[in-house]
C-alpha cells in the first residue's frame, strides 16, 4: 500500500504561480510512476504530467512551458509547479503513484483556484 497526501493548493491570480507538493508513504519502494492529474467542474479527469524514476518527464499540451514537475526521492516528495496560471487551470489536482505490479493510488486532493 502507498499513501499519497498533498499540500499546497489555494487561489492565485491569473498569472501568478503555485506550487503543489505530494509526500509518499508506504511502500514507495515499489513506485515507478508519479504524476499528477486535475479534474474540473463537469469535466473528466486528465492527465497533467508523470515522472518517472528515471526522471523521464511527460506533460499534457496546455501545461507544457508552464508547469514543470520534480520529486526528491530522499524525501519520497513530488512537486508541481505550476505558473502563468490561467483560469482554466482551475481544477482538483490529485497525486498519483504507480506502482509495480501495476496498483494505482490518489491522493486526496488539492483545490486550485485561478482568479481571471
Amino acid at each position: 500500500q502507498v499513501q499519497l497526501v498533498e499540500s499546497g493548493g489555494g487561489l492565485v491570480q491569473a498569472g501568478g504561480s503555485l506550487r503543489l507538493s505530494c509526500a509518499a508513504s508506504g511502500n514507495t519502494f515499489r513506485i515507478f510512476l508519479l504524476g499528477w492529474y486535475r479534474q474540473a467542474p463537469g469535466k473528466q479527469r486528465e492527465r497533467v504530467t508523470t515522472i518517472t524514476n528515471g526522471g523521464h518527464t511527460n506533460y499534457a499540451d496546455s501545461v507544457k512551458g508552464r508547469f514543470t514537475i520534480s520529486r526528491d526521492n530522499a524525501k519520497n516528495t513530488v512537486y508541481l509547479q505550476m505558473t502563468s496560471l490561467k483560469a482554466e487551470d482551475t481544477a482538483v489536482y490529485y497525486c498519483y503513484a504507480r506502482t509495480l505490479p501495476g496498483d494505482d493510488y490518489w491522493g486526496q486532493g488539492a483545490q486550485v483556484t485561478v482568479s481571471s
